[in-house]
């Protein structure tokens, strides 16, 4: 497959792009299949207008790369739009393809319209791109097709999308402040370690003064890591290598996640934000039209927190048995809140279960709103609590044994 660079004539309209083809051949049979007539085509040579290369579009580093989900959520929105102002699918995303500036975006964008224009469904062509399309996605494309409410059901997911990334990002945002802190703390420990504590521990050692256990204990720790810098710098890439290895682990993975769940503060924040997304994803599939089974499965993937996951997964075991899905949530108060557990419950015996988990999903996305807001409020003494105690320390210390020294001399 090589990349061109086209220019061609629609409807009466000049258009231009760049679309990957076998062949210059081929590119002009695909053109035509669109209505399109081809001028002029190029193979791109990925430079911009004045020579240069262009490396935001035809450069990319496949490990680095990836679409947000902003990118997404405006991609649901615009094809949404467009449907429903009656534009038809294929040209809506032949539209979107050159409006995208991201290039995995653009490229994904021109395999569904590939694959829409061989006649295949929607949700079939976004299946076809699982890196980029969650199940989630393709479920409701999937329910929208079928009821002809495609338009309606991309409106949906785009706003489940937009809160369920709202949502994470206020956590994430909340937890940015202390990590910020707590590793520039460090930083600047190491270096006093390394250049001031050296100076002091000379003069100490001059004097042949007798040190406190803290003041040996810093000296101690700046010498090791001054003699053995190479094998300090290799044990901490080991640590984060092999922290980042755990978590891809299942074992791993699960042993962090009920650490997260059962730390202090954070540990309710968790919860509230697995039981707001649980809540929403099952709103938005059950009033698509998607099956209980299917949304239970699907929610399950969608779950972050594996902790959360076996739960959905009996929840679907109980439907297949015909048994309300409310139950699995009841038996699981100590992970899932209370609330969820009783509105579902009251969801299943009214027969508005999409409704009842709505509000559920609201009530905890402005819950955790507020909790993020008060983190900031709770987690600012403890940092200078942490903070004092280490400079605390370290004054000790290096104080101490200059008091010893003065006593002795007087």
């Amino acid at each position: 497959m090589a990349l061109y660079t086209y220019t061609a004539m629609r409807a009466g309209e000049k258009i231009e792009g760049t679309r990957e083809a076998p062949d210059k051949h081929a590119l002009v049979e695909i053109l035509k299949q669109e209505g399109a007539t081809a001028l002029s085509i190029d193979v791109s040579r990925g430079r911009g207008e004045k020579g240069k290369l262009n490396f935001s579009m035809n450069m990319t580093i496949p490990f680095l790369s990836r679409v947000p989900n902003s990118e997404k959520i405006l991609f649901a929105r615009n094809l949404s739009a467009m449907i429903a102002a009656g534009l038809p699918l294929s040209r809506a995303l032949a539209v979107l393809e050159k409006q995208t500036k991201n290039v995995i975006m653009k490229k994904t964008i021109a395999g569904v319209s590939a694959d829409v224009r061989a006649g295949n469904t929607f949700h079939a062509a976004l299946r076809g791109h699982p890196k980029v399309f969650s199940p989630l996605f393709v479920a409701m494309a999937h329910a929208g097709e079928e009821s002809g409410t495609l338009s309606q059901a991309l409106q949906v997911v785009a706003t489940q999308m937009e809160r369920s990334y709202t949502l994470t990002k206020k956590v994430r945002g909340a937890m940015i402040y202390p990590a910020i802190v707590i590793t520039v703390m460090l930083a600047i420990f190491v270096l006093m370690l390394i250049f001031v504590v050296p100076t002091l521990s000379a003069t100490f050692q001059s004097l042949n003064a007798q040190l406190p256990l803290p003041t040996q204990i810093v000296l101690g720790l700046s010498n090791f890591i001054i003699t053995n810098t190479l094998l300090v710098a290799i044990l901490i890439v080991l640590v984060v290598v092999g922290f980042a290895t755990a978590l891809r682990s299942a074992p791993g993975k699960r042993a962090f996640d009920f650490a997260l769940l059962y730390m202090p503060i954070i540990g309710a924040i968790v919860a509230k934000v697995n039981a707001a997304r649980t809540a929403r994803t099952l709103s938005s599939l059950l009033a698509a039209g998607v099956s209980a089974l299917q949304a239970l499965e699907i929610t399950e993937s969608v779950v972050q927190n594996s902790i959360f996951r076996p739960i959905i997964a009996h929840a679907h075991e109980l439907v297949e048995k015909g048994k309300p899905m409310s139950e699995a949530f009841v038996e699981a108060e100590k992970i899932y809140p209370v609330m969820f557990a009783e509105m579902s419950a009251v969801g299943e015996e009214t027969g508005d279960m999409p409704g009842m988990l709505a509000r559920v999903a609201d009530f905890y996305e402005e819950d955790v709103e507020q909790e993020t807001k008060d983190l900031s409020t709770i987690v600012e003494p403890i940092l200078m609590v942490v903070i004092g105690a280490g400079v605390g320390f370290f004054a000790i210390a290096m104080i101490m044994p200059i008091y010893s020294l003065s006593n002795s001399i007087s």
